[in-house]
This record gives structure tokens, C-alpha cells and sequence, in this order.
């Protein structure tokens, strides 16, 4: 069994001791239908680093429903490798976050869940140095982006120019403003492919955010010029 099969079916066996208390009633279970799922070629600075898997369902009807992404991370940064898994909750009516979990098993155990109460969400890092709480403001449409997790981005898709969303990035323990500054129709490569997609430039204090969705809402490529981050979508080459 893969890594990324073995740590889904872990998830799995585990919910019912999540702290998201998650993420779907059991009678909403059997409606569970797959949004899109594959991989992520990582690179920095054109130097390839690892692999992000993940999995994206749509749970429930009506007012009920809920989008679910679980995704693995594998990759080695500075000769350090790293591992870590994510589970996000999000609203399928407004795209609100509703909880997140954040395990890492390498290069140290790091373990973060953030859960949203009323006006506010709160926030619990665990590592070897001790234990942290902290809160996060709530606002409608607030969103969980997790530092370099390219498919968490997904839940941007719908956002309209000029508009102004709230981000967490939960693993930083910092939460910022993402403005939508720019949307345009353009070519790309995948692989041997030339895909339409929608580039849309989401622009914050700590540098743009350059995502590639096409007709469907899934993100193709993500790119930080910043850093040199780069994730590029392995599953939809031809």
C-alpha cells in the first residue's frame, strides 16, 4: 500500500476521535462524492523538493454539505526531509473554513488543529517544546491556506476580483489578507498538454500568489516568485 493510501485509511480509522469532530455526519457519509484528486510535482528554484497528494470530496446537501481535502506532503528542503499530512473542513455554501488538522512525523513530530466557534477560531500547536493556544478573528468567507500546500488554494476558486479574503496559515500561526488582483484566460503545459486555464494573482504582505485554475475549479499550478515555489499538477499530463 502507498504512503498516501496507507495515511488516508489512518484518517479514516481515526475520525472518530478528531478533535474537528468532523468532519461529516455519518448519515451524510454515503453522499460523499470525489471533487478532484491527484499530485503535485514540487520544486524552488527549479530544483525539484517533492510530491503533494490529496483528495478533495464534496459531503451532504443543501445547508449541510461540506467540502473535505486530505493531502500528504513528501519532501526534502535544505537536505531535510520533511512529512506531513493536512484535513480541512470547509463550508460548500460560503467556502468558510470549519476546522483543520495538521500532523507532521518528520523532521520532528508537529501537531496543529484549529476549529471555528462562533466569532472566533481557536488554535492548539503541539510539538516537542510544549503546547501553544492561540485565536484567530472569524470572518465570513475566511479561509485556511497552509504554508506551500498548493490544493488548499481550491477553496479560492470563486472569489472575484478586487475582492479581499481573510487567510490563516495555521502551521505559522499568523493569518493575513489575500487580495484578488488580477484574473486572465492563458495557455499552459502539462507535460505533452496545452491547457486553457484562468491565472488569477493573489496579492498579500508576504508576496503574490499566482494560481492557475481551469473550467473546473482545479488548481494546475501554483506558483510564489518570492521564494521560488513551484507546484505543478503530475496527474493531468498527457
Amino acid at each position: 500500500m502507498n504512503l498516501f493510501l496507507h495515511i488516508l485509511r489512518t484518517f479514516f480509522l481515526s475520525l472518530h476521535i478528531t478533535s474537528l469532530a468532523i468532519i461529516v455526519p455519518l448519515g451524510l457519509s454515503a453522499q460523499s462524492v470525489v471533487i478532484d484528486r491527484g499530485t503535485f510535482g514540487l520544486s524552488v528554484h527549479g530544483d525539484r523538493i517533492g510530491t503533494e497528494d490529496f483528495i478533495i470530496r464534496r459531503a451532504g446537501l443543501g445547508n449541510e454539505a461540506a467540502f473535505i481535502s486530505r493531502g500528504v506532503v513528501v519532501r526534502t528542503l535544505d537536505g531535510i526531509s520533511e512529512e506531513f499530512t493536512t484535513l480541512l473542513r470547509v463550508t460548500a455554501t460560503e467556502g468558510t473554513a470549519a476546522g483543520y488538522e495538521f500532523k507532521s512525523s518528520r523532521p520532528v513530530p508537529v501537531e496543529v488543529m484549529l476549529n471555528l466557534s462562533g466569532p472566533r477560531y481557536f488554535s492548539r500547536f503541539i510539538s516537542g517544546e510544549g503546547q501553544e493556544e492561540r485565536e484567530f478573528r472569524a470572518e465570513r468567507g475566511t479561509r485556511i491556506v497552509e504554508h506551500q500546500v498548493a490544493h488548499h488554494l481550491y477553496f479560492l476558486r470563486n472569489v472575484l476580483e478586487d475582492s479581499i479574503v481573510h487567510v490563516i496559515e495555521p502551521l505559522s500561526r499568523i493569518d493575513r489578507e489575500f487580495l484578488v488582483s488580477a484574473q486572465e484566460e492563458e495557455e499552459i503545459r502539462l507535460g505533452r498538454n496545452r491547457v486553457l486555464a484562468r491565472r488569477v494573482i493573489f496579492t498579500s504582505a508576504d508576496g503574490d500568489r499566482i494560481v492557475w485554475f481551469d473550467r473546473q475549479g482545479r488548481v494546475l499550478r501554483v506558483e510564489i516568485p518570492t521564494t521560488g515555489y513551484l507546484a505543478v499538477r503530475e496527474d493531468l499530463v498527457g
